[in-house]
């Protein structure tokens, strides 16, 4: 289904370590185990056992034909762990679908973007769709990552928005000049994102709750 385990996991509020473990047959599942994984990929728990994936019951996929494959992928930057916790869950409880992978640092930013080092193994055509970066980061200024971002004609149509906790920002001027698209106040949500984005025509994924929704 084209569903990346660390997205999986997330889906199913299970570890990434005991997704890929099912995955390669050396974990043993419970049948609590199998609902939620089920209920994850919108199918039934018949569907996820079954020999070939496939049964009449499967749920389409609600995107559009000439969308399929061209939804957001987001790389989050975020160095404090409450406030990538608290963004990550504002996505979850908006039912916010698209593939969001976490970094906490500038040099593991520019790892991931460029595939060096830990991510050497990434292909290099499957950089993210969007950036949120903070600017106070260890080891790599925000801005540095920003500007080296901005220099490589490989990358530096990647949409950034940065993310701040006060609109007096000195740096939000330099962050302009050097090319980002917009800035969002911290915490940052769904509702947020989705303002400061909409020149931009991205395909923004939403699950389908089988839960009423609260006001």
């Amino acid at each position: 289904m084209g569903i990346s385990q660390e997205a999986l996991a997330e889906r199913a509020d299970l570890h990434r370590t005991y997704v890929a473990g099912i995955e390669a047959g050396v974990r043993n599942v419970t049948l609590r185990i199998v609902d939620k994984l089920a209920e994850a990929l919108e199918v039934s728990a018949a569907t996820l056992l079954s020999s070939d994936g496939e049964s009449a019951d499967r749920q389409p996929d609600p995107r559009p034909e000439s969308s399929v494959g061209k939804f957001v992928d987001i790389l989050l930057v975020e160095d404090n762990s409450d406030d990538a916790e608290l963004t990550l869950r504002a996505f979850k409880q908006a039912r916010f679908a698209n593939f969001v992978h976490v970094v906490r640092d500038g040099q593991e930013t520019l790892d991931y973007i460029f595939c060096r080092g830990h991510y050497g193994s990434r292909r290099f055509e499957e950089r993210p769709k969007l950036l949120l970066l903070d600017l106070n980061l260890p080891k790599v200024s925000g801005l540095e990552v920003l500007r080296r971002i901005k220099a490589d004609r490989r990358t530096q149509m990647i949409p950034v928005v940065v993310l701040t906790v006060s609109k007096r920002d000195r740096d939000i001027a330099e962050c302009r000049r050097l090319g980002a698209l917009s800035y969002i106040m911290k915490p940052l949500d769904f509702q947020r994102l989705s303002e400061v984005t909409p020149e931009l025509s991205l395909n923004w994924g939403l699950f389908k709750s089988s839960v009423p929704l609260r006001a």
